[in-house]
């Protein structure tokens, strides 16, 4: 690796092998663009859409439901095959929509690198195309101009360049060609002799030597580090994951179990085999992958209602686990604007002392506008108006009354400003800059109004009141004036001069954030800072902001590279605050923490921020102020620039995961009621209640909607007030597990009771040989009816572990009453209309049998309803 930054610019030119005074020659030019080829970002190449279908189809259920589509079809089931070949097409193309966004991020990096440079070639100076930059190339830089490539600089004059793209900073860095870094771990933001690809030239001019292109630059790093495969799965992917695998492995077992008793008790193989089926789709939820995909389907619209627009639709259930919130500074948890908040006028200042004359001079020494809330120029400068402006000393008006006439510009090496303006007899020159620099050639100082000797004791007492600024992370600027009456050349200008007092300015917080920082904390969830701005500003809005209480809180980059991986992942969760950091150091402070087991959410705006966006299992970008390569490689954009919207979003995060759980359990126990109706009528050599068909019907519609309307609950209101969840956590915890099997239980006793009933009157019993045909019918009828109805019924109590259905108000989800109708309504359809009752081999049944049927669907929700009130009552007592 070169450390271009640690060599001096004889060494960089000799090593490059370029005259700096004539550039390469064209020739020479070309030989290297063929040698490393042109300027320009890669990624990788995007996957067809064949191909994302096809990966959408990698999954156990999708196998198990594939292998009983063939065997149906071999055996000439073909209404079973063209409903589960729908539901599998139905969830690959649910899947491909959602995929097919595919990440913009390199594409965003790579429209980010500038069409035009210029460059010394052949002697002279050319305009040419970024992309034709070579390592070797003398590029000229001026104020406005993007830069092509990272640059180890030959001159600089007044240079200053914006690097927040890279950096965090939001302040331009002043840059020194002669300067050398000899510390190779000398963060981006202090690297002072270096210009890099895509930061901008604000202020001076000079001239660099192209020391890196493409994806050798850092901004080439970070595509590098956005290209990487980052597949992880999220906890929601995880638990479906396994939970299909267990139900294909639970389907296959008992197909193969039945066909094993089949061949003991000698029963038939074609009509065993037909049950092997029944009994492996009543094992799998089929609705289940589709019902999942809508439930976070609906989350998302309802989500982009609060401002948080999601890409990736798994992205809503792990924002309801996550139990750390990263966030950058600069424009995240502040405002990206710098401000002033304090001024100094003298040490003997008293209270009612007007700061005019120091804004006055501010104002007049600076060169940024700012009118009807729009501004130019450097965000200080910016600042300084923005505060005249507050105190009704605009520039305008004062830019008129006092007319510039002369000015000696910024220079970083004086770190001063001075301009000459006229005055009603004479002319006033204004300095502004470092108040060290102002007191070294300051005589005398502005005292309640008169003019006083600067001496010594003053000067510490104005040191003191400087350090007390600087130690609260603000940036001080000084002023001083001296009246002339004469023009004045501007070798002149900064001598004799009066001290007026100085101005502390920060990027001050958002309002909002606190209050969310402070609820976050309540709900179990952990805030850290991440930034490349320095230890101390860092740590002062932090500390303001409630997520950090002491300064040992808080890491450098430098001392993240003191540590090993595994150190560093220990002692990580002792750190609130991570400054002046680069964006691999991003990506490595979130690898450690979910290396602690956390759920992490990154949130950023700029380029530096997209890998650990990336990287982190929630990346949050800002929908304003954010790039399009942090949006590109984000989970979700906040379409208001506003922390709190990410406390929003998790409080809809965790409920919609609530409520998959209850679609999961749901159906589960629904399947769990198929499979032992069947497998009990298998073992005690009873006819089979229920054909494929019909389960297929079950699962697909009278499961699927009150599945969906479960998904649409409304929130629990005191889910912020609960730990996040761990995500390691099961489906079935907390006793849901039971009350799965419970129901199933209920349900698949109370469809053998239906059958049974059903054969009964028709003077059959479940042990009777040579059932008639229209006896099977009407029992297989009732059971179905039976099996439909308490699944139906059943959801109502599903909504709550411990809240009866009045308790949550029956009107207060009614997409799930609406679901209850309309299953209702489509189960007596399918029985009374001849061409479905054909179809599905059922026929009407009398109204008595009705009101059996609909009194037996109703057992498992009042049976339920009565444990939940014991559940209540133990739970009381215990408290």
């Amino acid at each position: 690796m070169f450390m271009w930054f640690s060599k001096s610019q004889e060494e960089v030119l000799q090593e490059l092998q370029v005259n700096a005074a004539t550039g390469l020659t064209t020739e020479e030019a070309k030989s290297r663009l063929e040698r490393y080829g042109v300027n320009k970002l890669k990624g990788k190449p995007k996957k067809s859409m064949v191909s994302l279908f096809f990966a959408q189809m990698k999954d156990m259920l999708i196998y198990v439901l594939l292998g009983a589509a063939v065997i149906t079809l071999l055996i000439g089931e073909f209404m079973d095959t063209i409903i589960i070949v729908a539901v599998v097409i139905l969830n690959a193309l649910i899947g491909v929509i959602q995929e097919n966004k595919a990440e913009k991020a390199i594409e965003a990096l790579q429209q980010m690198t500038t069409p035009k440079a210029l460059v010394r070639r052949d002697g002279e100076v050319k305009e040419i195309q970024s992309e034709d930059i070579v390592p070797g190339d003398i590029i000229i830089l001026d104020a406005g101009r993007f830069i092509s490539a990272d640059l180890r600089l030959l001159e600089s004059a007044n240079l200053q360049i914006e690097e927040s793209a890279l950096t965090g900073e939001s302040v331009p860095t002043d840059k020194h060609a002669d300067a050398i870094h000899t510390n190779p771990k000398t963060p981006i933001g202090d690297k002072s002799n270096m210009a890099f690809m895509s930061t901008l030239v604000t202020y001076g001019r000079g001239e660099g030597i192209a020391v890196a292109t493409a994806m050798d630059t850092e901004m080439g790093k970070i595509a590098k580090i956005l290209d990487d495969d980052n597949k992880e799965l999220t906890p929601l992917q995880k638990k479906l994951e396994e939970l299909g695998k267990t139900l294909g492995y639970i389907a296959i077992g008992i197909c193969l179990f039945i066909l094993i008793i089949a061949l003991i008790q000698k029963r038939d193989l074609f009509e065993m085999l037909l049950t092997a089926i029944s009994l492996a789709v009543a094992a799998i939820p089929e609705g289940l992958p589709a019902i999942v995909a809508i439930v976070l389907a609906l989350g998302v619209t309802r989500m982009s209602k609060i401002n948080a627009i999601v890409k990736k639709l798994t992205a809503v259930e792990t924002l309801g686990s996550v139990n750390i919130i990263c966030s950058d500074k600069t424009g995240t948890l502040t405002q990206n604007k710098m401000s002033v908040v304090k001024h100094f006028i003298s040490p003997k200042q008293s209270k009612d002392e007007s700061p005019a004359a120091l804004i006055k001079a501010l104002v007049l020494c600076s060169d940024a506008t700012f009118e009807h809330g729009k501004s130019t120029g450097d965000p200080t400068e910016i600042a300084l108006v923005v505060f005249g402006d507050q105190n009704n000393l605009t520039k305008r008006t004062l830019d008129a009354e006092f007319k510039r006439v002369s000015e000696k510009p910024f220079d970083s090496d004086r770190k001063l400003m001075s301009t000459l303006n006229t005055m009603e007899s004479g002319y006033r020159v204004h300095t502004k800059g470092a108040i060290d620099q102002l007191l070294q050639i300051a005589t005398s100082a502005l005292v309640n109004g008169e003019v006083v000797a600067l001496t010594e004791e003053m000067k510490s007492q104005y040191v003191k009141a400087s350090e007390e600024m600087s130690n609260d992370a603000l940036r001080v600027l000084a002023a001083a004036y001296n009246d002339t009456d004469r023009m004045i050349d501007p070798d002149e200008m900064e001598s004799d001069l009066t001290l007026l007092g100085f101005v502390g300015m920060i990027d001050p917080p958002r309002l909002e954030v606190k209050d969310s920082i402070r609820e976050a904390k309540v709900a179990g969830i952990t805030s850290v800072m991440i930034t490349g701005d320095h230890k101390n500003t860092a740590f002062a809005i932090a500390k303001e902001l409630g997520i950090a209480d002491s300064i040992e809180q808080s890491m450098t980059g430098a001392e993240i590279d003191e540590l090993s991986d595994e150190d560093f992942s220990q002692q990580i969760s002792n750190y609130r605050v991570f400054a002046r950091v680069s964006p691999e150091h991003k990506v490595k402070i979130i690898r450690a923490l979910k290396a602690q087991g956390n759920i992490v959410s990154m949130t950023g705006d700029g380029v530096n921020d997209a890998p650990s966006l990336k990287y982190a299992d929630i990346g949050v970008a800002m929908g304003i102020t954010g790039t399009d390569v942090s949006k590109g490689a984000s989970d979700m954009i906040l379409t208001d620039d506003n922390f709190t919207t990410i406390v929003h979003a998790i409080r809809e995060g965790r409920n919609i995961y609530l409520n998959i759980r209850k679609a999961v359990i749901f159906l589960l126990s629904c399947n769990l009621g198929e499979v032992i109706a069947i497998l009990a009528s298998i073992l005690f050599f009873w006819p089979i209640p229920l054909l494929p068909t019909q389960i297929l019907w079950v699962n697909l519609v009278t499961d699927t909607l009150p599945a969906i309307a479960l998904g649409a609950d409304p929130g629990e209101k005191d889910v912020m007030k609960k730990k996040p969840r761990d995500p390691k956590e099961s489906f079935f915890a907390k006793g849901a597990g039971w009350r799965a099997v419970i129901g199933g239980v209920l349900i698949g006793t109370l469809t053998l009771v239906a059958f049974y009933l059903g054969l009964y009157e028709h003077g059959y019993s479940l042990g009777s040989n040579n059932i008639s045909e229209e006896a099977m019918t009407y029992a297989r009828t009732m059971a179905f009816v039976v099996l439909a109805t308490s699944q139906l019924f059943y959801s109502l109590s599903m909504r709550s572990e411990t809240k009866n259905i009045f308790q949550l108000g029956l009107f207060t989800n009614k997409y799930l009453l609406g679901a209850i109708i309309i299953g209702l309504i489509l189960q007596f359809g399918v029985i009374s209309i001849p061409f479905f009752a054909t179809a599905f081999k059922v026929e009407f049944i009398s109204f008595t049998d009705w009101g059996l049927v609909i009194g037996l669907g109703l057992v498992p929700l009042i049976i339920n309803e009565i444990i939940k009130m014991f559940r209540r009552s133990a739970n009381s007592s215990e408290a």
